[in-house]
C-alpha cells in the first residue's frame, strides 16, 4: 500500500489530498475532526491528483455539480452504507440524519448515521456538510460550521455569509 499527498488551495481554505495507490482516499481541511496525523499521508506527491484538483476547480468555480472520481473509502461497513447515501444526496439538497437512517431501514440509527456522516475521509467530494438536524439547523461539521454554512450557501447560489 503506497499512500501520497498533495496540498491545494481553496475557498475553504488549504485541502489534503491523499492517495492510497494512486487512488483518492482522503480529503482533509486544515483544523479538521478526525483529521488523521499528518505523517500517515505519505510522501507529497501531486501526479495523482490531476484529475481530483480539476474536479474541485470546477465545482469552486461553480461549474460541477456531481463529482466523477475514483475513491478508495475505508471504514466499516455501516460507514461505508452511509457513505454512500451522502453522495446520493443531489448538489444544493440537505438531509436530515434521520432521512438518512430511513434510507437505511433503520429510523432509529440518526444517531449513528451522525457518527458515521463524521468520520467521512473525503469531505467535499462525499459531501457530509448537506447533512442538517431534524429541523433543517445545521449542526456538527468536522470542517467547522462556518466551513458548512459557507458551503451550503455556495451550493444554494447564495453569498458565503448568507444564513442558512
Amino acid at each position: 500500500m503506497s499512500r501520497t499527498h498533495t496540498v491545494v488551495d481553496s475557498p475553504y481554505g488549504p485541502l489534503t489530498l491523499v492517495a492510497t495507490d494512486s487512488v483518492l482516499s482522503g480529503l482533509y481541511m486544515t483544523g479538521q475532526r478526525h483529521r488523521p496525523a499528518e505523517h500517515t499521508f505519505g510522501a507529497p506527491d501531486p501526479r495523482p491528483f490531476g484529475e481530483t484538483v480539476r474536479q474541485l476547480d470546477a465545482y469552486f468555480a461553480g461549474e460541477l455539480t456531481h463529482f466523477d472520481l475514483p475513491m478508495q473509502l475505508v471504514g466499516t461497513p455501516f460507514q461505508l452504507r452511509v457513505w454512500a447515501q451522502l453522495r446520493a444526496i443531489p448538489y444544493g439538497e440537505t438531509r436530515s440524519y434521520g432521512d438518512l437512517a430511513d434510507a437505511l431501514g433503520n429510523r432509529g440509527a440518526s444517531r449513528a448515521v451522525g457518527l458515521a456522516n463524521g468520520r467521512n475521509p473525503i469531505g467535499i467530494i462525499v459531501p457530509c456538510h448537506q447533512v442538517v438536524g431534524a429541523s433543517g439547523s445545521l449542526t456538527g461539521y468536522g470542517g467547522g460550521l462556518d466551513r458548512k454554512q459557507r458551503l451550503l450557501a455556495f451550493e444554494r447560489g447564495a453569498p458565503d455569509d448568507a444564513l442558512f
